[in-house]
């Protein structure tokens, strides 16, 4: 079943980018009310099928409509995103909004305060409507949790929509908004993305601050866009991106919009790999994706196909650096909670709890090899290309567990190949849809050199425009 398209207008304002809205309502050649009223509508229409938000705001959205309408015919200095509706995830506290974080340990919290990024969407002039789906402490690459259940898939309902911002990817493929606020820590963006057929970016670290955690030293977590487009993934950016001393690594590093929107791919050099060294890639995975590269190749970009020599040693050293981040920040909570968690949130944190402290710090020793890996790449190129997921959705019955197999050849029968780029947290990866005419969306994986979000966002708007005339 298909359900994308069943309740979106290609000639309503809310299917316009998100500048052009916030342009159209600037102008009053519609209203900020009618693009929110529709965005709730279109909400309710897919979430008893897809389940993608854990509230909407019909009253406060409304309210500030109405508000933005009226500032527009007062003639008052507008944001870039002035009456733009978009969603925030469940695990980002927003004013006013029971934010749980998926789980029933949290009770039922009502932050006073909204985490810095909304607060910078809401300040540019976007219209947050409402709360979006998220597993467990954003613990999984599938978004059910055992307090809001399972959502799916647009493309097809049985199949899993990702994770962990799963939500905040099946609202904008479903037409809801054209931008939702997603978390990254291991793919969480991306892997939704991919699978639902959106862009999702996650910045470099720093680039927009990261101020929901109990620790802001923490190094592999990110804020970042799941977007209708790249240009509206550049919106969010420019709009979120930029120091706040809320988090001590934020970057003092103005986000450079012009600079991002610099598409052309002639020249441009890039190195692809296919697998990683390590990853077993479904084929239709593959097809797609050496389609895509054909088609960059066609529009005069120079795309090397390299060898990568990793090994599941960079998934497995993420997994235990992802158990701590679960034990340290959440592992208070089984005590009183473990009979309502998540079994496999339980044995993260277990396992977490466990860890050797000097078997944790030599994940570094990896990473460190993964970084040379890579600085010698961009002497030569100017990103990585790979897929961002081994595999189109699976059906939601599937678990993590189901893909954590080594092959008979060695290889890995791996779901994400995200998280191989949480381990290098300064560089810049975005999943670019490439297969949206395909049984399922298959992404793109445009990974960057260290702090060049604009480079990576203009590589993939180059990419964007030459595979929609291709197709």
């Amino acid at each position: 079943m298909n359900l994308a398209g069943t309740t979106t207008s290609r000639t309503h304002p809310l299917d316009l980018p998100a500048y052009a809205i916030a342009d159209g309502i600037r102008r009053q050649r519609f209203h900020a009310v009618e693009v929110v009223a529709e965005a709730l509508h279109r909400a309710e229409a897919c979430q008893p099928e897809l389940n993608a938000f854990t509230l909407l705001r019909h009253e406060h959205a409304l309210a500030s409509a109405h508000q933005a309408d009226e500032a527009a015919r007062a003639g008052q200095s507008l944001g870039a995103l002035h009456g733009v509706p978009f969603a925030a995830k469940d695990m980002t506290p927003t004013a006013g909004d029971l934010t749980t974080l998926g789980s029933w340990t949290s009770g039922d919290p009502v932050p006073t305060e909204s985490a810095l990024c909304v607060r910078r969407l809401e300040a540019a002039g976007g219209i947050l409507i409402g709360k979006t789906t998220t597993p467990e402490f954003a613990f999984s690459s599938f978004t059910q949790s055992p307090r809001w259940g399972v959502t799916r898939n647009p493309r097809d309902p049985e199949r899993t929509s990702g994770g962990s911002s799963g939500g905040s990817a099946v609202a904008v493929a479903m037409g809801v908004v054209p931008m939702a606020e997603g978390t990254d820590m291991g793919g969480s963006v991306r892997i939704p993305a991919a699978f639902c057929g959106v862009v999702g970016f996650k910045p470099s670290l720093g680039r927009i601050p990261m101020t929901i955690l109990p620790s802001v030293f923490d190094n592999i977590s990110h804020f970042g866009p799941l977007a209708r487009s790249v240009e509206d993934a550049i919106a969010f950016m420019a709009a979120t991106a930029g120091s706040s001393d809320e988090d001590i690594q934020s970057l003092p590093l103005p986000f450079d919009g012009m600079r991002a929107r610099k598409a052309g791919l002639a020249g441009r050099r890039f190195a692809f790999s296919l697998d990683l060294g390590f990853y077993a890639v479904e084929p239709a995975v593959e097809m797609a994706i050496r389609s895509a590269v054909e088609d960059l190749r066609g529009a005069g970009a120079v795309v090397d196909e390299i060898p990568i020599g990793w090994s599941r040693a960079v998934v497995d050293q993420w997994f235990d650096i992802w158990c701590v981040f679960m034990s340290a920040y959440f592992g208070g909570r089984l005590a009183a909670g473990r009979g309502r968690m998540d079994p496999a949130v339980v044995a993260m944190i277990e396992k977490g709890l466990a860890m050797d402290a000097t078997q944790y710090k030599r994940t570094e020793l990896l990473r460190t090899a993964m970084w040379r890996d890579m600085a010698r790449l961009f002497e030569s190129y100017d990103a990585l290309l790979c897929p961002t997921c081994a595999i189109v959705a699976p059906p939601v019955e599937l678990t993590d567990d189901d893909f954590a197999e080594s092959l008979p050849d060695g290889r890995l029968k791996g779901l994400d190949m995200t998280c191989p780029f949480n381990l290098l947290p300064q560089c810049p990866a975005l999943s670019l849809p490439v297969d949206r005419a395909g049984v399922m969306p298959v992404g793109l994986q445009i990974v960057g050199r260290r702090y060049a979000d604009e480079d990576v966002l203009a590589i993939a708007l180059g990419m964007e425009k030459v595979l929609a005339s291709s197709r």
